[in-house]
């Protein structure tokens, strides 16, 4: 039953039903449940659309440790194909767009949704530094936005522009050349 009212939830996003238009009551009618069924679950719809958010947030995959250009293109990769997929987009576009407005729900999104992907990128970036691929002088949350800005603005920004193969590893290519040491 659970996983009926999150796809309904997921259903609803994807057809662009904004945040406040999803009322619980909605929410049942696209289930197929009553609300009472919803609320023995959530308390409400806010922890409802967190547990959707957290379905769609797959774990990113751990660095192989061979190099810092392989490790930040896999998860570059990663977080492309998940723009390529329109419920994790939509959900994305949904949340950017809507839950600035309720910072307690922005600081759940974030925690949920962003930091992780963060926290894995300065990870590897702070391997880099010691390993001599980056230099120690660059600052780590700038770098961090650096690779993924243009994934991020592709999908969030530019709604029609395509994250093509290959995207990847353009975008770190084109970053490491700028931050590896000087000779």
């Amino acid at each position: 039953m659970e996983r009926t009212v999150v796809e309904a939830v997921l259903r609803l996003i994807e057809e662009g039903v904004s945040v406040d238009g999803l009322s619980i009551e909605r929410i049942a009618r696209t289930a197929g449940v009553g609300k009472a069924t919803i609320y023995r679950r959530w308390s409400g719809r806010d922890p409802l659309l967190l547990d959707v958010m957290r379905s769609l947030d797959d774990p990113p995959p751990p660095p192989a440790g061979h190099s810092v250009r392989d490790d930040l293109v896999a998860l570059l990769e990663f977080i492309r194909r998940r723009g390529l997929a329109k419920r994790g987009s939509a959900v994305m576009r949904t949340a950017a767009a809507q839950f600035q407005s309720r910072p307690d729900l922005w600081d759940q999104y974030h925690e949920v949704m962003v930091r992780n992907r963060r926290e894995a990128l300065q990870r590897i970036l702070r391997r880099g530094t010691e390993t001599g691929e980056v230099r120690r002088d660059v600052d780590l949350d700038l770098l961090t936005d650096l690779f993924a800005g243009p994934m991020l603005s592709r999908t969030m920004l530019h709604r029609w522009t395509p994250l093509e193969e290959g995207l990847s590893e353009r975008i770190v290519d084109t970053v490491l050349e700028g931050v590896r040491p000087r000779e």
